[in-house]
């Protein structure tokens, strides 16, 4: 490698926070994406078209117009670096889905002590190169009795702020972001404690039942005929674990919500399924439960 000062400016930035490095090894989000051009497998150029490709295994992790500009994960760690240091939010850690399509970081917010249980509270960056999110930052959580997690709405910077060339991010409007960010960790918790408080019956149990497996009012879920079989397995997995909730947090609607996240975390497929929670619609369901549970108290 050449000396530093013939490097890109990205390069340069990169190279000179061994901090910012460490953290990248430690997430394993220590690579860079570069922008090429599109074309036909007879040689015709795809115009307005461009592929974004990984530096360091040369595989694609999205596709994009002229018009995008990736937010690489040094920029990305750079910053948040900088904001741990203003704020003395610790980076917790990150990582990446679908080969680097889409990135996560995480740093340590409050914890909530409820009853012989604690409940971890964590600020969510997440990124992306394949298009499916902008820079966003969210309030998650993990039950400490159970390794459950709930991610709350991850909320994008600046109405969603786009990967284009005139992008600038300052160190000032992140901090801004998770002040709010902050707030909303203090209500969830808020939030959990009164649903711990609160005791729920078999209408609300058959609600949130219903809501988690998409399943129309009209279906009697007594009614085994009527239910797939693939519905009454994951029925019959959620009812374990919603089980084991409720006998180790009470029958009150935070012992119902942890079922659903127990479900969720552990029972909704065999894989990790935190890119699930995170980014798909088991986590946008998960969030509505949570909402409605809410309203209740």
């Amino acid at each position: 490698m050449g000396n530093i000062k013939d490097l890109p400016l990205h390069s340069k930035l990169f190279y000179m926070n061994e901090q910012v490095k460490t953290l990248l090894d430690k997430t394993n989000l220590n690579w860079t994406v570069r922008q090429e051009e599109l074309q036909t497998i007879s040689g015709i150029s795809i115009p307005n078209k461009k592929a974004i490709v990984r530096d360091d295994n040369n595989t694609i992790v999205g596709v994009h117009s002229d018009g995008y500009q990736p937010y690489q994960n040094h920029e990305l760690m750079d910053l948040l670096h900088q904001v741990s240091g203003r704020t003395g939010l610790e980076i917790h850690r990150g990582g990446d889905f679908k080969g680097g399509g889409r990135i996560y970081v995480q740093l340590k917010g409050n914890d909530l002590k409820l009853g012989n249980d604690r409940i971890e509270g964590f600020l969510t960056g997440v990124n992306s190169f394949d298009g499916s999110t902008s820079l966003a930052f969210g309030h998650s959580n993990t039950t400490i009795s159970c390794q459950n997690t709930f991610f709350r709405v991850m909320s994008g910077l600046q109405n969603k702020v786009r990967h284009t060339k005139s992008m600038s991010l300052k160190v000032e409007d992140i901090c801004r972001r998770l002040d709010v960010v902050l707030e909303e960790e203090k209500e969830t918790f808020r939030f959990i404690t009164e649903l711990s408080e609160t005791r729920f019956d078999d209408l609300i149990k058959e609600k949130v039942t219903r809501k988690l497996f998409g399943i129309k009012p009209e279906i009697n879920l007594m009614d085994e005929d009527a239910l797939s079989t693939r519905t009454r397995n994951n029925l019959s997995r959620f009812y374990i674990d919603l089980n084991g909730e409720i006998q180790g947090k009470g029958d009150n609607l935070w012992g119902l919500f942890s079922g659903v996240t127990k479900y969720t975390t552990h029972s909704y497929s065999k894989n990790d399924n935190t890119e699930a929670k995170m980014f798909g619609g088991i986590g946008q369901v998960e969030q509505e439960i949570f909402s409605d549970l809410v309203e209740l108290v």
